[in-house]
Formats: structure tokens, sequence, C-alpha cells
């Protein structure tokens, strides 16, 4: 995977998560109920911490597959977590949509993916 889309992908993860965290503090705080405002906050937490995962692979001199892979990983599992999070805290406030049947499996299979992208990572360095 390119440089160039790592630090895209970075800095969106990173921007939107800043964005996220201040719309939930300043709007969704009391629109929220609190098991709820603390799964949205741990979404936008899990989004901001692999965003600088991101950008610390496009610092890498070399361009290794493994860093692909695992870059990989980590964007398709932290887009699949915490964006199902989002949308399943804000789903309590309409009530029974149906959408956390929908997306209940989706959170655990991004999380899986993003534990697979590290467990790469280490495999690759220590194979590196």
């Amino acid at each position: 995977m390119k440089y160039k889309l790592l630090q895209i992908f970075g800095v969106l993860f990173c921007g939107s998560a800043v964005v996220l965290g201040a719309f939930t503090a300043h709007l969704l705080s009391d629109m929220l109920s609190a098991d709820a405002l603390q799964s949205f906050e741990v979404g936008v937490r899990y989004q901001f911490y692999h965003g600088l995962a991101l950008l610390f692979l496009s610092l890498s001199p070399d361009s290794k597959k493994f860093m692909s892979r695992t870059a990989l990983l980590l964007i398709i599992g932290t887009l699949l977590f915490s964006s199902s999070i989002y949308l399943l805290s804000l789903s309590t406030m309409y009530g029974d949509t149906g959408l956390p049947a929908l997306l209940g499996p989706v959170t655990p299979i991004g999380g899986l993916l993003i534990i697979l992208g590290w467990v790469n990572l280490l495999v690759g360095y220590i194979r590196a």
C-alpha cells in the first residue's frame, strides 16, 4: 500500500475522530444514554488510535508486504468496528429500528480484523 494512502487514511481517521469526539461531548451527551455515549466514545478512541498507527506505518523507510497487509486490516477493521458502534449508539435514540440485529455482528468482525492487523505487524517485524 502506498505511503500517501496510509497518510490520507491516518489523517482522515484522526481528524474525523476529533470532530466526532467534539460532536459527542457537545451534542450527544444530552441525547444518548450513558451506555450508548460510552460505546460511541470507544469507537472514537479506536478510530483515533488506528489513525495514528497508520501514520506511523507510513513513516517506515521500506515498503514490506506485511505492512501493506497490516494497513489494509487496520483500515477495514477500524471502518467496520467504529462505524458500527457509531450507528448502534445513535440507533438507541430512535427505538427499535432493527439496526442492532443487523450491525451486531459487524462490530466483532471489525475488532477481529484490527487484532489480526496487529498480529500481522508483530509477525512481520519478527520475521524481518
